[in-house]
Parts: structure tokens; C-alpha cells; sequence
């Protein structure tokens, strides 16, 4: 769009032609010095206004702006030369490319000296001095203003200070003049503008003045202009360290680090950057303490270039790439400092011509000069970060070269904070991964599948799960949650997840065992320097239940821990009411169960918090959300499990580590558990195995017969000799094991030992033992239980 001047437009001859060379304006001063109407020209090639040859040949120079003296054809009389100025405008506002071609009409003659304007000291002053008069035409240029414009003062008298310029810049100070003109109050002028035909750009500070005569009436304005190009080039350095600290580091992963360093360099540093880093010598080892040796190995972690399609694909992300001795980053490894070096004209170097594709971008993009930044931090050599330049023309200076090792260094801690995290990570993913279970066990019980996410940002946590089987085919589900995340919380997990089997063995009741569980915790809390009187530095919740098949019985208690979601057949899921009780740690607080009679087909879904908590909902929202998932269409577990997580976890993971158990229930028939009440007459032990063969027989477990037939006479003679009233047997069977239980009122419970050879007695539980896969003993309300299982898989 052309700009409005407020001023005497015909006192410069201006015109305006398109890219094919055709006149499309052409204003009043142009019909002064030539004598044709706009009407005349516009549309018409400008070459019909030229006439062959000059009195001097005009001086074309590489850019937007040219100037020199052509032979211009008039209405009315010979040829006209001309000195002229024409500065190209690229396309703006809907308004294609053209060029403005102008020249001064009026005010060729400096001013005498009895003009206020003509009394301004110039030619001795180091500043570039301009000065205008009240039309903002220019009278008077010193030789520092004439070499800044590029022409003479003889060339350019009488022009506008936009004409002169020619950029928007221009336009901008004119503006500042005119107020200055308006207001008589001096003003100041910052910009950041391109001055030189190569197009790069100079800091400016323009100090325009009013110019007054002796009545102090304003007559014009004064312009001194200076150059601060290096304070503003230093202050942009500094501004780029500054956003360097803020930009690189945002994460603890290596390659976005890498690629947070590229784009804080490109372009205000370089056209292109890449970052390759050293793999470390073995997995999860240290990166090397001493320079590597050429050639070397670099894994490319990142690049930029300010052209998505220019220099950059040699090698991919991800990749490794060999670099001989002669190649910047081997040099740069090698010797540890950081190496500038230029691409010769002659063609690329020795190590460039090893590969044809780089050779190619190289010649193609114009790639003329490179820096290597080795990449260390704490002792350490990570990697190199290589500056190219294609587009920008100077090469790196000494600056450059300090920006880009302040740069590096601040991203190369960094880039070790990240290394370090990642290797903790894999480190206490390991840990975790080979404390949790590797598979779950099949019982005739539950059907059972898990799932286990570690939190995408920080460090793995303490969340844990476990299906155990207990004695009388009962299953013990247990799920738990450790405060705090790393190491140290997977390595507590592990204790309390060992602590929670070794209580399980015993068969202890869930409020029972949690309140043994809490004690370990204010132990550990203890040794971590916690206070029994207080809540030390470890805390966990713990959610622990046992089902029993034979019963359909499901005993739960929880510390701390968010209850569980059960669906039962044709209803939808809700969450089960109970007791909270309090998160582990705190102690001498008691915790409650409840039990649960559920029906076969029902899904308990156990969970941590880390399932129901993110950013994008609460609480509340997770837990109807996962009875929502709960409640979807019946399928397999894991269709479930899967279902879960797709709709309460967000795209990138889970801020928090998640651990999901679903467990279908079986019942077991009535027809495959029989009871004996027996009286406390060793006598009647004979009938006793007779009853039982019998119904071994009905089962069509005749193989298993002799077992059990031992089995039984034992555990039941001891119950008898040593036990108190009431005695009951009780066989269970499913297709793989036979159990069978002995219970009696006494709470002292035995225990194997070895027999001398002149006892008559002592080697029935050791028989016991030796026949079948397990046995043990459980505690109950009403006594105890001697149980034994007898495997049928095996049975010939």
C-alpha cells in the first residue's frame, strides 16, 4: 500500500513499475520533469521512456536498491539525463513486487549561509548529521550520513528520508520526524533496521532535533543517527543465555533436551544444529571421563535446521554414525575444546566426500562454515553439538563462538540431569519389575488379570499387587501403594510385598495381618530416621482380602487404601463399602474387615490411586468413570483391564504409577467337598477311611487312594491323641489338587521334627509331608486346621 505524504508530493518525480517492467503509477512531479500524463504512461513499458545510452553509465548495485544517471525521452525537447534512485518492494498487503523509481525536482542548491539550515556544524561531526527542512526535504548530509545512505549529497538533496531509505523503517522515522516538526521537542529513535545491500541488519539509535532561526520558529529538523549495533548485538546474546536457562531442561529426557538445545540455537545462532551423543560404554553404564578416541561412534539424538527440507536428513534420529579423525566432531571430542572450521571453495573436505548425500547438501545449501561444541558436564563427555551456516554469509566469530560453548554448557547439565534420571528410572524399573509377580496364579477360584504402569514423568513408585494362594483353596488378593517414587520406594515395596506373603502363609485374617504390616512400616519408618511416636518418612496404604470358593465368603480390610469395585452379575459396578482405616505408618490405630458373601460370576477391580487421580478430573470423576468402564460390555478380563485404561488414562501416561487387579470369582459345587464329624474313639478310624475311599471312588479319584488313605489316618489320629472336641474332616477336590483338613478346637499347634529310632511315635506329620506337595496349619476363631495337599496330576 503506498504511503500518504502530508507533504509536497510533485516536488519529487516518482514512479512506480511492476516486476514485468510496465508503469502503474506515476505521479505530478514525474509530468513536471518529463511532460507526460499519468494517462500516457501507466500500462506502457518503461523502456519506451529510455533513449539508448547516457551521459553516464548508471552504477547497478546487488540488492533492493539501485541508483545512477540515465537518458529519459520528454513530451517536449531532447533527452533528459537523469540521476536516479529505485528501491524494491517485495509483495505487501495484496500488492505485488514492484520498484519505486524517483528522483529530486526541487531544492538541488545547498542553502546559503544565511539560512538557519545551512548554519548546522556537519563536516567535522563523527556522527551521521542529516538535516531537513519544515517539508522534511533534505538539505544538508555530512560525509559519516552520506557514506551511511551510499550516495552523495548532491544525489539525494531534496528527498524524504523514506525516499532516501526506501523500508518501512524509513517510514517509521519520518513519522517521528513530523511530530518532532509539529511539537518542537527533540526525540528519540531505536531501531533495529537493514541498511546495507546484502540485507543485514544494524542497531540504530536517531536523535532528530527541531532546527529554530533566531526567533526560535522552527525552520526544519536534525537527525543524528549512531550506530549501537554492538550493544544490541550483546544484549541479544545475553538475551538468548537467558532463554537458553529457560528453554533447555523443561524435562528429564534426553532427547527432548537435545532438541530443546537445537531450537534455542536455530536461527539465532545458526541455519543448522545437531546434537549427537556418545552411547555409554555397557547398558546402563557411565559415559566416558576421558576424551574418546578417533574415529568415533555418536548417536544422533537431534537436529533443526531453518529449512525443514535443507541439511539435516544425513542422519536420522535415533541413528549412529561413524566420524573419522579429520571430521569437526572427532576433533572436537578429541581434543575437548570447541573447533571452528570452513567448508574450502575448492569443494568439501576429505572426511565430507566419505558420503554423497552430505556432499550434496553441503555443495547444494552452500554450507561454509561449521562449529563443534564438545558436550561435558560434570567430568563427563556426553556428545558434540555441530553450528552450520548456509543462509547467513558470515562466518562464526569469536562471540559466536563463546554464545555457543555458554550454550552448550548449560544444556549439557541438563542433558546429564536427564541421563541420570533415566538410568535411576530403568534402574528402579527393574527393581520394581522383578518384584512384582511375573505371572499370576491359576486357582480353581479366580480368574484374575492385572495391569502395571510406571508414571510417565517422574520417578517410578511403590505400587504393588498380588494374588496368593492360600490353604482350602482360598485366595488372598492384595494391592498396595508406597509414598514417594524411586529407588528407595521400590525397594520398600518389595519388603512390604514379602512382609504381606510371609503373613499370608500363616493365614492370618486381613485386619490381623494389616496390623502386623503396620508395625514393619513404623520399624522402617524407624530406620530411616522416622519416630514411632509420629509418622516417620515411609507410608503406605495396603487393601488385602480373602475369598473362599467353598463359602463364597470374602473377607476385606484396607489401610488407607481406596475401597474396591465389584460387579456383580446383571448389576452395574459400584464401590464396596468398607471401613477405611488408617494408611500405614501411623500405628496404634486398629484396623476392621468385613465380609462379603458374592455371587459366582462377580469382578472385583483393585486399584491405586494413580488410576482415578490425573490434571483433567478428580477423584470422583475417576471412580464413576471406572464404574463406567467396569459396567461395559462382559468380555475377558483383560478386554477389561484394557478398557480401564483407555478411558480414565489420559494419551501421554499417567502422572502417577498405576496398578489395576480384576478378579472374576468361581464357586466351588457342594459336590465336590464332603464333611465327617468324628468322635474321639481312635476305633472308629478304620470306618473312617473306608468312607473315604468310597467317596474318592464316586470322585473317580481311586488313584489317590493310598495317599489319602495315610493322609487322613494320620492327621486324624493326631487330632484325636492330641486335639480337643469338636473334630471334623474335610476333603476338597477340583481337577488338579485333593485337599485335605483336620480341624479341631485346640489352638496348639504341631510341628515336624525328626524321630530318634527308639520313639514310638513322631514320624506321622514327617510321612505327611513327604507325600504330599504342601501342608501346614491355620488358625481360626474356633481353633485350628491341619491341612494337606495332594496333587492328582501326578497320580499314575
Amino acid at each position: 500500500m503506498r504511503p500518504e505524504y502530508p507533504f509536497d508530493d510533485a516536488a519529487t518525480a516518482r514512479a512506480v513499475i511492476a516486476e514485468d517492467g510496465t508503469l502503474v503509477e506515476w505521479n505530478e512531479g514525474a509530468r513536471r520533469l518529463l511532460g507526460w500524463t499519468a494517462d500516457e504512461v501507466i500500462g506502457r513499458p518503461v523502456t519506451n521512456l529510455l533513449v539508448d545510452g547516457g551521459e553516464e553509465r548508471p552504477r547497478v548495485t546487488k540488492g533492493v536498491r539501485r541508483n545512477g544517471v540515465v537518458a529519459l525521452r520528454r513530451r517536449r525537447g531532447g533527452p533528459l539525463s537523469v540521476w536516479v534512485l529505485a528501491h524494491h518492494r517485495d509483495p505487501q498487503d495484496g500488492r505485488p513486487a514492484h520498484w519505486i523509481v524517483l528522483t529530486p525536482m526541487e531544492d538541488r542548491q545547498p542553502p546559503s549561509p544565511d539560512d538557519p539550515l545551512g548554519r548546522v556544524g556537519l563536516t567535522q561531526s563523527p556522527c551521521a548529521i542529516a538535516v531537513y527542512d519544515r517539508r522534511l526535504r533534505l538539505r544538508r548530509l555530512n560525509p559519516a550520513m552520506a557514506e551511511l545512505f551510499g550516495v552523495s549529497e548532491e544525489r539525494v538533496r531534496g528527498l524524504r528520508h523514506s525516499e532516501i531509505g526506501g523500508r518501512p523503517q524509513s517510514e517509521e522515522v519520518e513519522r517521528h520526524m513530523q511530530a518532532v516538526l509539529a511539537s518542537g521537542r527533540g526525540h528519540d529513535v531505536r531501531a533495529y533496521v537493514p541498511l546495507g545491500d546484502e540485507g543485514w541488519g544494524q542497531a540504530w539509535l536517531a536523535r532528530v532535533a527541531p532546527v529554530t532561526d533566531e526567533a526560535g520558529l522552527v525552520q526544519g529538523v536534525c537527525m543524528a543517527v549512531h550506530d549501537l549495533t554492538e550493544q544490541y548485538e550483546a544484549r541479544e546474546r545475553l538475551q538468548l543465555v537467558n532463554e537458553a536457562s529457560v528453554r533447555i531442561g523443561t524435562t528429564l529426557d534426553v532427547t527432548r533436551t537435545a532438541q530443546e538445545l537445537t531450537d534455542v540455537c536455530v536461527p539465532a545462532l545458526a541455519d543448522f544444529v545437531s546434537v549427537d551423543l556418545l552411547d555409554p560404554p555397557s547398558p546402563g553404564g557411565e559415559p566416558l571421563t576421558v576424551p574418546p578416541a578417533a574415529p568415533v561412534v555418536l548417536r544422533r539424538a537431534a537436529h533443526r535446521s531453518v529449512d525443514p527440507a535443507g541439511p539435516g536428513a544425513v542422519v536420522q534420529p535415533g541413528h549412529l554414525d561413524v566420524y573419522p579423525v579429520t571430521s569437526p566432531q572427532a576433533d572436537s571430542l578429541v581434543s575437548g575444546r570447541t573447533t571452528v572450521a570452513s567448508v574450502p571453495s575448492a569443494g568439501p573436505t576429505p572426511w565430507l566426500n566419505r558420503n554423497e548425500l552430505r556432499v550434496q547438501q553441503v555443495t547444494e545449501y552452500g554450507v561454509h562454515s561449521t562449529m563443534s561444541v564438545p558436550i561435558r558436564a560434570r567430568g563427563t563427555t556426553l556428545g558434540v553439538a555441530v553450528l552450520t551456516r548456509f543462509r547467513r554469509t558470515a562466518p562464526f566469530s569469536t562471540d559466536d563462538r563463546l554464545l555457543a560453548e555458554e550454550i552448550t554448557a548449560r544444556a549439557a547439565v541438563c542433558i546429564d540431569n536427564a541421563r541420570r534420571f533415566s538410568r535411576e528410572r530403568e534402574t528402579a524399573l527393574a527393581l520394581q519389575r522383578s518384584l512384582l509377580p511375573q505371572s499370576l496364579p491359576s486357582t480353581a477360584a479366580l480368574e484374575v488379570s492385572s495391569r502395571y504402569l510406571p508414571a510417565a514423568r517422574v520417578g517410578v513408585g511403590g505400587d504393588w499387587f498380588d494374588v496368593i494362594p492360600l490353604s482350602g483353596m482360598r485366595v488372598a488378593l492384595v494391592v498396595g501403594d508406597v509414598v514417594g517414587h524411586g529407588v528407595q520406594a521400590s525397594a520398600t515395596m518389595g519388603r512390604l510385598r514379602t512382609a504381606v506373603r510371609t503373613l499370608a502363609d500363616i493365614d492370618l485374617p486381613p485386619d490381623e495381618l494389616l496390623t502386623h504390616l503396620d508395625d514393619l512400616v513404623l520399624r522402617l519408618s524407624a530406620e530411616t530416621g522416622g519416630d514411632q511416636d509420629s509418622a516417620g518418612d515411609v507410608g503406605a496404604t495396603c487393601l488385602y482380602a480373602v475369598y473362599d470358593p467353598v463359602s463364597r465368603h470374602c473377607t476385606l480390610a484396607r489401610a488407607g487404601h481406596p475401597a474396591p469395585i465389584m460387579l456383580s452379575p446383571g448389576r452395574t459396578a459400584h464401590e464396596v463399602e468398607l471401613p477405611a482405616g488408617p494408611p500405614l505408618g501411623l500405628g496404634g490405630l486398629p484396623f476392621e474387615a468385613a465380609e462379603l458373601r458374592l455371587p459366582e460370576g462377580t469382578v472385583l477391580g483393585f486399584f491405586t490411586d494413580g488410576l482415578i487421580e490425573s490434571h483433567d478430573q478428580d477423584t470422583e470423576s475417576g471412580h464413576r468413570l471406572l464404574r463406567e468402564a467396569m459396567s461395559g460390555p462382559a468380555g475377558s478380563l483383560d478386554e477389561t483391564c484394557d478398557r480401564i485404561l483407555r478411558t480414565l488414562l489420559p494419551s501421554g501416561g499417567a502422572r502417577d504409577d498405576v496398578a489395576l487387579l480384576l478378579a472374576r470369582t468361581r464357586g466351588l459345587p457342594a459336590s465336590q467337598v464332603s464333611t465327617w464329624d468324628i468322635p474321639a474313639d481312635p476305633a472308629l478310624i478304620a470306618p473312617l477311611r473306608k468312607q473315604v475311599v468310597d467317596r474318592l471312588d464316586t470322585w473317580g479319584l481311586a488313584p489317590a487312594t493310598f495317599t489319602t488313605e495315610l493322609v487322613v489316618s494320620e492327621l486324624v489320629t493326631n487330632a484325636i491323641r492330641y486335639g480337643s472336641h469338636p473334630i471334623r474332616l474335610r476333603l476338597i477336590h477340583d481337577a488338579a489338587t485333593l485337599i485335605c483338613e483336620v480341624s479341631d478346637a485346640s489352638h496348639t499347634a504341631p510341628h515336624l521334627r525328626r524321630a530318634k529310632t527308639w520313639d514310638e511315635g513322631g514320624r506321622g506329620l514327617l510321612l505327611v509331608a513327604q507325600l504330599t506337595q504342601r501342608w501346614g496349619t491355620r488358625h481360626t476363631p474356633e481353633g485350628k486346621t491341619i491341612w494337606a495337599e495332594i496333587g492328582l496330576l501326578d497320580e499314575p
